[in-house]
């Protein structure tokens, strides 16, 4: 017999190519792993680079300082800039309007406003910053509505800003008052109605109310003066100031009680109540609407700020409510200042500290000395980025500020928020609307709930499903029934879950509401067949039942699902009409005091269930079928029943694999788009109810990112939202992961 040379040249080819694959696919298997792990890695730190900016703070810092523009014109009422922050508007008391460069002082040009021989500006009042309507109060009791505007061109293709004035409702003074002056004036310039509201130095109200009327071939308005009856109010008055609905009347007197007033009767004002803004120590220092006109902001002597709108109640009425109390500034507040496009506003105190806020995020954004001299006016540029203050001494200070995000907070984003017009606090989600008054609410809470509601749904109809079907395939049932269900079962898999989502919204979601009833006989009839038919097979005389092979009997059950579906799907009418007096999506409504959406979390459950069970079946099924055979044949030979050894030994052994096919399929429920994206009202609301539809945090991502500016505060909460997705897929494959090695050290003893 000849030796063995295991020293050839040609086995030791053969070692060296062995010895190279084998290192090579070391290799490669080592650097694909570390390919993955460098992938996660980079998306957490690119979520994290575009998510932090969202919670930097503000910074500001000066730009130029110089005197009073054209200060021979009379004491500044009012200070403005335009869009681009390039020109500055000052309205005297001396009726003059200056228009003069934001940084340097130089004057533009200078208008005059055409009030009667003598008359001076003895208070003016401001429509709304967006608007730039303002109205002018005089000495003679009139009042003249004038708006500042700019014009933009491009001569040479450099941009040129020319301001001007308009007049909306003509030149001619509006009387107000009977030759009194004026100590306050508020105003409300609508599309069909011009209101006016002054106070004088007597303490009493004056009002008009002008109906428009434009001429639509000249488009010039013509104003037609209405009833209106103003209250008479008692103490000594210092403001008055209108909402945009023409609605309410605010009367601030004796330095800190509020009386409201219901106008929308114009000839018939109705007292509403009234409150104290402050404690009895301290005066209200300032009062302003926040943009749009239904919060008051309140400062006083002591440095608090605060915010209060009106509230309706249970009954139907109406209250001025306190909604929150702001981080006090270091001294008495002086100047209240809103931002024009956001619900922000800046604080000047008397220490000459500069306050930004963010009112429903509730939060102080920045806080920074600004003078020693008080300021006697500020005006922030409509993009909030520029600021404008003219100081007691005579000069004027122009600033820079960065502050890109100042609506977010960790209250903002997961705690409930009172948001005006709402009768308690919430959780919302509304990014946008149609209105530039509108502020977008970004409550992250009805998503994450959402999200967590749909994959619950889904595990709930899956898991029992996959598991059971998974137990059944991998050890009772016939190995050639097995190599045919199991392929048939998995190729589920790569239908797209765009088509689940298309067939579960427009045919299974009505198909639902039509035969709810039908929905819950079958899952209830269901099970209860199927025992029964396993009780009635099993004791049928051997020679009926081995009539079908062993391991087949599964296919009997086909028929008889069929059946039960088809039967309680007829006898939906007769059950809806017996037991739900013919209507049960109204008798839920109703009498039970459950929503009914049409898209709803159980459509969501069942489409998507069904896209989770192949993920869940096909793993646990490796997993049982892979226990060694050995375990079960011993148990069987020590007289343990299969269903015994099924759930002592095969279950035990094989949970690493199940539980691993759980976190795997909640992981790709709650990662599902498609199907919740169509499958559901697509509605962020946090209701636990399985008949209401929900949004989750990717379908959120998927419809909104292409509609959110780049570099917005909307566009990184959405980043956001896929980091906070991203978090909770890390830690519950950790904590998965952790489970299972010590589901699999217990059990490896077996």
């Amino acid at each position: 017999m000849p030796e063995l040379d295991l020293e050839s040249p040609q086995i030791l080819r053969y070692r060296k190519r062995r010895a190279f694959k084998d290192k090579l696919a070391q290799a490669s298997i080592g650097l694909g792993g570390v390919s993955v792990i460098v992938a996660i890695t980079l998306i957490f730190f690119y979520l994290l680079y575009e998510v932090l900016p969202l919670f930097g703070g503000a910074e500001i810092h000066e730009v130029s300082t110089y005197d009073v523009a054209q200060v021979e014109s009379g004491e500044t009422l009012y200070l403005a800039m335009e869009e681009q922050a390039e020109i500055a508007t000052r309205v005297t008391d001396q009726g003059k309007i200056v228009f003069f460069n934001t940084e340097n002082g130089d004057v533009i040009t200078t208008e005059t406003l055409p009030a009667a021989p003598g008359a001076t500006v003895t208070s003016l009042g401001n429509a709304s910053s967006a608007s730039r309507v303002l109205a002018a109060g005089l000495s003679d009791g009139t009042a003249i509505v004038f708006k500042h505007s700019y014009k933009v061109t491009y001569p040479n293709d450099e941009r040129l800003i020319t301001p001007f004035i308009e007049y909306p409702v003509g030149q001619e003074p509006l009387r107000l008052a009977p030759g009194i002056p004026l100590k306050s004036i508020s105003v409300r310039n609508t599309e069909s109605a011009l209101f006016l509201a002054g106070v004088s130095q007597q303490d009493q109200i004056y009002g008009a109310y002008y109906q428009k009327d434009e001429n639509f071939m000249t488009g010039e308005i013509s104003l037609e003066e209405a009833d209106l009856e103003m209250p008479n109010v008692s103490g000594h008055i210092e403001n008055v100031l209108v909402d945009p609905t023409l609605s309410w009347m605010f009367v601030l007197s004796d330095q800190r009680k509020l009386s409201v007033y219901d106008i929308r009767d114009k000839d018939a004002p109705q007292l509403n109540g009234s409150v104290n803004l402050t404690s009895d120590k301290n005066s209200v220092t300032d009062i302003q609407f926040l943009l749009g006109g239904a919060s008051l902001l309140v400062g006083d002597s002591a440095g608090q700020v605060s915010q209060w709108f009106m509230v309706r109640d249970n009954e139907n009425k109406y209250r001025v409510e306190k909604v929150r109390d702001f981080q006090p500034v270091s001294a008495a507040t002086l100047v209240i200042e809103p931002e024009e496009r956001r619900k922000g506003f800046m604080v000047v105190d008397a220490a000459g500290k500069l306050s930004i806020y963010y009112s429903t995020a509730n939060r102080m954004v920045l806080s920074e000395s600004m003078a020693s001299t008080p300021v006697s006016m500020m005006a922030i540029a409509p993009r909030a980025n520029r600021i404008l203050f003219e100081m007691e001494n005579g000069k004027v200070s122009f600033w820079n500020v960065d502050n890109e995000h100042p609506e977010i907070s960790w209250s903002a984003l997961w705690q409930e928020i009172w948001y005006e017009g709402y009768e308690e606090p919430d959780y919302v989600w509304q990014s946008s609307a149609a209105t530039n008054d509108f502020e977008p609410k970004y409550s992250l809470s009805p998503l994450a709930f959402g999200t967590l509601k749909a994959a619950f749904y889904a595990m709930l109809i899956a898991t029992p499903l996959a598991i059971c079907g998974a137990l059944y395939t991998a050890y009772f049932m016939a190995p050639s029934l097995r190599r045919k269900v199991k392929p048939a079962i998995e190729l589920m898999e790569a239908l797209p879950t765009v088509i689940l989502g298309f067939l579960a919204g427009l045919f299974f979601a009505p198909f639902m509401e039509s035969n709810l009833p039908g929905v819950f006989v079958v899952l209830m009839l269901m099970p209860i067949a199927i025992l029964i038919f396993g009780f009635v097979w099993v004791n049928l005389p051997q020679k009926i039942r081995h009539m079908i092979p062993e391991g087949w009997d599964p296919l009997l059950l086909i028929p008889l699902v069929l059946f039960i579906g088809w039967f309680s799907f007829e006898i939906s009418p007769f059950v809806e009409q017996l037991l739900f007096a013919g209507d049960m999506r109204n008798w839920l409504t109703n009498e039970v005091g459950i929503d009914f959406d049409q898209r709803n979390a159980l459509v969501v459950g069942a489409a998507m269930g069904f896209a989770v069970i192949p993920t869940i079946f096909s793993i646990t099924e490796d997993a049982i079928f892979s226990v060694p055979k050995h375990l079960s044949y011993g148990s069987l030979a020590l007289g343990a029943t299969q269903w015994q050894t099924m759930v002592r030994v095969i279950l035990p052994t094989a949970s690493p694999g199940i539980f691993s096919a759980l976190m795997i399929g909640m992981g790709r429920a709650v990662g599902e788009t498609m199907i919740v994206l169509m499958a559901t009202g697509n509605t962020p609301i946090m209701d636990i109810n399985i008949f209401e539809g929900m949004r989750t945090l990717s379908a959120n991502i998927a419809v909104e990112m292409p509609e959110s500016e780049v570099g917005s505060s909307h566009f990184r909460i959405l980043f956001l939202a896929a980091f906070v997705l991203f978090i909770f897929t890390f830690f519950v494959n950790t904590a998965a992961e952790f489970v299972r090695q010590r589901l699999r050290s217990k059990y490896s003893v077996i």
